[in-house]
């Protein structure tokens, strides 16, 4: 059998899974009984690093195989040469090696078993072309989602996010003590964001980098460690993060030594903040319990809402949202946000303080949401203009907030889309 068979057998079946099947990538890796299930770990990591590549560059990829096909092939086939291609493209020294990989999977599936020698013609040819996904452009995202952001961002902006999304994201950490980034960013090789996250281009196994047993940081995008800094939790706050799983920001709330309830709908998603808080060494009372319904005891001084989203500010991340979602949910999430900032106001003590964030570059789940708040709060509610350390004043919003893109700070590896802004609630 050729080398490196297991892993893209198994990157071929994610593959299915999500354009096929239209299932999250997080949920197909997260199955017991999944294509990566019963995988080596080096070969497990090697199939989800070939099928996020292949997710980010399929457009490419049918670009390159559309003049080297007579007819659209079956969907199996199509993804083994999809698959095949942008392998081919970051590693031609291996081509024999990659085109033999492809031929064994093809004559080992019954269904694809009369196409190898096909197979092995289309990919010998691949092969022989110099670079071939380099001078094209990068994949576009889905009509449904670039037609309002061209509408609300413009072309060139487009497609600098277009950019981002297929150059994939670096590996950001946030440290546990922000007085100590410089030392742990010189200790790791990193390089300290302004904002006071540490970036690293190539990490490897996170859990074997120094200071992960010592709960010394935690993974978290440069942008979304932008909202608890937008909070500036005090000391002896009580503060509540609303919808926390996974928990980076309640780690940075309890950091900064607030008095942190950390609340989420998911039972699952709570015990793993609680892992990650243990790991720390940090606290917050955590609660499974669904926010339209639970009530706090006493108001707070402050409240953290990441609001469920799109997420399509995390597409550089999660290639496979373009293919498994569409624009069908956006209006029930936009109202679930506005019905959870509701209830958070009414949460806040008087004077006390609320960020609203969302992970999405859709201006309906950002600045959209901000207008609507005010006007149904008019007399209740203000926005501040408040800027967290080393933000950029060109992030700052229409109407109030910060809005960060994909193709934001291009030159140091870009960061998630987001929304985000402070309100007060007036005394």
């Amino acid at each position: 059998m050729a080398q490196g068979v297991a892993a893209r057998r198994a990157a071929l079946a994610v593959l299915g899974q999500v354009l096929g099947a239209r299932r999250l990538l997080a949920d197909v890796l997260a199955d017991a009984a999944g294509p990566l299930a019963d995988l080596a770990a080096e070969d497990r990591a090697r199939a989800q690093r070939l099928a996020l590549a292949t997710l980010r560059r399929l457009e490419p990829a049918d670009t390159v195989l559309a003049p080297l096909l007579r007819k659209p092939p079956p969907a199996m086939l199509r993804n083994l040469l999809r698959l095949a291609v942008v392998e081919l493209a970051e590693r031609p020294a291996d081509a024999h090696g990659i085109v033999n990989a492809a031929v064994a999977i093809a004559r080992g599936n019954r269904a694809t078993a009369a196409q190898a020698g096909f197979v092995n013609a289309v990919l010998r040819r691949v092969a022989e072309m110099e670079a071939p996904l380099a001078a094209l452009p990068p994949q576009r995202l889905p009509p449904w989602l670039r037609t309002p952001l061209r509408s609300t961002w413009g072309r060139a902006a487009v497609a600098g996010i277009e950019a981002a999304h297929a150059a994939g994201a670096p590996l950001d950490l946030t440290p546990r003590d922000p007085a100590q980034a410089a030392e742990w960013a010189e200790r790791l090789g990193a390089d300290l964001l302004p904002t006071g996250s540490l970036r690293l281009a190539a990490a490897g196994q996170v859990s074997a980098l120094a200071g992960y047993d010592g709960g010394d940081w935690w993974v978290q995008d440069a942008a979304a460690a932008i909202p608890a800094r937008l909070l500036a939790p005090a000391p002896g706050e009580r503060v509540l993060d609303l919808c926390a799983a996974p928990g980076g920001k309640t780690m940075q709330l309890a950091a900064a030594g607030a008095r942190v309830t950390a609340l989420d709908i998911s039972a699952a998603r709570m015990a793993r903040v609680a892992e990650n808080l243990a790991r720390t060494g940090l606290a917050a009372d955590c609660v499974a319990a669904d926010a339209l319904v639970w009530e706090p005891a006493q108001p707070f001084d402050a409240v953290l809402l990441d609001a469920p989203c799109s997420a399509t500010g995390t597409i550089r991340r999660h290639p496979d949202l373009p293919f498994v979602k569409d624009a069908a949910g956006i209006a029930d999430l936009a109202a679930l946000q506005a019905r959870l900032i509701d209830r958070a106001l009414a949460w806040l003590r008087p004077g006390g303080r609320l960020v609203f964030c969302t992970c999405s570059i859709l201006p309906e789940e950002g600045e959209g949401q901000l207008a609507a708040a005010l006007a149904r709060h008019p007399l209740e509610v203000e926005v501040e203009d408040a800027m967290p350390p080393g933000a950029d004043p060109a992030w700052r919003a229409k109407g109030g907030g910060l809005r960060l893109r994909p193709d934001m700070w291009a030159d140091r590896g870009g960061m998630d889309g987001f929304f985000m802004v402070r309100l007060r609630r007036r005394a």
